[in-house]
This record gives C-alpha cells, sequence and structure tokens, in this order.
C-alpha cells in the first residue's frame, strides 16, 4: 500500500537563451530526477511528474556523460528514463491540487532558471505546501523554482531561509557562467536567502524547517533522504 504521494515538478524548458542571443540546450539533469525517485519509491511513496504544459523536457545530454556527471550516470540516466516511461504523459502544472501530495521535489538542470523561477501556477502551489508545512525540496538548479513563490505584494516567500543551491563557483567550473542572464546563488542571496556555500560539487544539504535543499547532482539522494526522515 502507497504510503503517500509526491510530486516532482520539472522544468518543460529545452533551451536556456544566454546573453549574447545564442541558444544552450537543456533538459533534466538524470541524478537529480531519478534519486529521489528511487529513495521515494523504496520508502513506498506514489511519485507523479507535472510541468508547465505537461512538456516532457528532454535528457540534459551531460548528465548521460560519465566525465562530467561520474561512472554511476549510466544507472540513473536508465532509472529516469523508465520512470518517466512508465509513468506516461507529465501532469500539467496549471491543473495539480498540492493538497493530493505530501511533498513536493524540484530537481534541476538548466530549466528552471528558464520558466520555472517565474512561473504563476508553481508559486501558488508552493505558497500552498509552505503554508501547510508539507517538506518541499530543491536541488543544484532546481531551487531557481522557489524564486515563483510570492505574495500579494511580490514579496518572496522563501526569503530568510537558509538554503543552498547551484554556486556561482559551480557555474563557472561548469563553464555556463559567463553569458548567464543571471546567477543562481546571487540571485537568491539578493532576493534575501541565507544561501549556504558548500564546496563545488561535493554533497551538501540544508535543512530548514520544511525546506530541503541541495547544492549539486550529488546532494540528490541526502535530500530524499531528509524528506522521507521528515515525513516519519
Amino acid at each position: 500500500m502507497s504510503k503517500g504521494k509526491v510530486l516532482i515538478v520539472m522544468s518543460a524548458a529545452d533551451v536556456w537563451e544566454r546573453t549574447d542571443g545564442s541558444k544552450y540546450p537543456t533538459g533534466y539533469w538524470a541524478e537529480e530526477l531519478a534519486a529521489p525517485h528511487k529513495k521515494f519509491t523504496e520508502a513506498g511513496y506514489t511519485v507523479d511528474f507535472a510541468s508547465p504544459g505537461g512538456v516532457l523536457q528532454p535528457l540534459d545530454e551531460h548528465s548521460a556523460d560519465p566525465a562530467v556527471a561520474g561512472e554511476e550516470c549510466g544507472h540513473y540516466v536508465a532509472h529516469a528514463q523508465q520512470a518517466l516511461q512508465e509513468f506516461g504523459p507529465l501532469l500539467k502544472l496549471d491543473e495539480i491540487d498540492v493538497d493530493d501530495y505530501d511533498a513536493v521535489v524540484l530537481p534541476g538542470g538548466h530549466g528552471p532558471v528558464v520558466d520555472l523561477f517565474q512561473d504563476a501556477d508553481l508559486g501558488r502551489l508552493l505558497a500552498k505546501a509552505d503554508k501547510d508545512g508539507k517538506p518541499i525540496g530543491a536541488v543544484c538548479h532546481g531551487p531557481a523554482a522557489l524564486l515563483s513563490a510570492k505574495d500579494e505584494d511580490g514579496n518572496w516567500l522563501f526569503a530568510g531561509r537558509r538554503m543552498t543551491a547551484f554556486t556561482d563557483e559551480e557555474e563557472r567550473m561548469f563553464g555556463t557562467a559567463e553569458g548567464a542572464p543571471w546567477l543562481l546563488a546571487s540571485r537568491l542571496r539578493e532576493l534575501g536567502a541565507v544561501h549556504v556555500e558548500g564546496v563545488a560539487y561535493q554533497q551538501h544539504n540544508i535543512v530548514d524547517g520544511n525546506l530541503f535543499t541541495g547544492q549539486n547532482p550529488a546532494s540528490s539522494t541526502k535530500l530524499a533522504e531528509d524528506m522521507i526522515a521528515a515525513l516519519r
């Protein structure tokens, strides 16, 4: 019997437009999607996938490259692809009732800095989940999606909270800082987050009440484990 339901919200973006007008191909990052899905399903939860318009984002090919994503990446790619295939058409974000879910997970890839950061449907969903004290998890570029949650006056609902996210240093090391319209960690700090930085590309997780964040792909498994422990 299922313990409950968890919602994974994906970006719908397949391109990240750069400041020079060039288009950088993006998609979901396999480990950030697969590791939480695996942990939650093993713990007995049903996991649903949703995105803006129900659009299925492609795989970020970097996350399938062992030189970039580590030797384990093939396992994560296979798990993510199978999970998405078995789930079928993604749910549409604007049709989601967050009351149906016990927790919300926001994986990365660069997509969230393209669409989710300003998605009003996601903003309403996260505001309700936060108000109800439900675990909200975001990893790597996933914390960009938290920026969508604002009050009636346009103030960011997660200002003042402790969190981590893909750092400016990691963005530089990855080769995507130059030409980025904005850098995630800097933007979070500018808008009032207490951004806590760990060592580049090493697992680093922060828990602040019901908010669970991970800095990079290596932090994905711990993110899910921490959320599952909180749900117990």
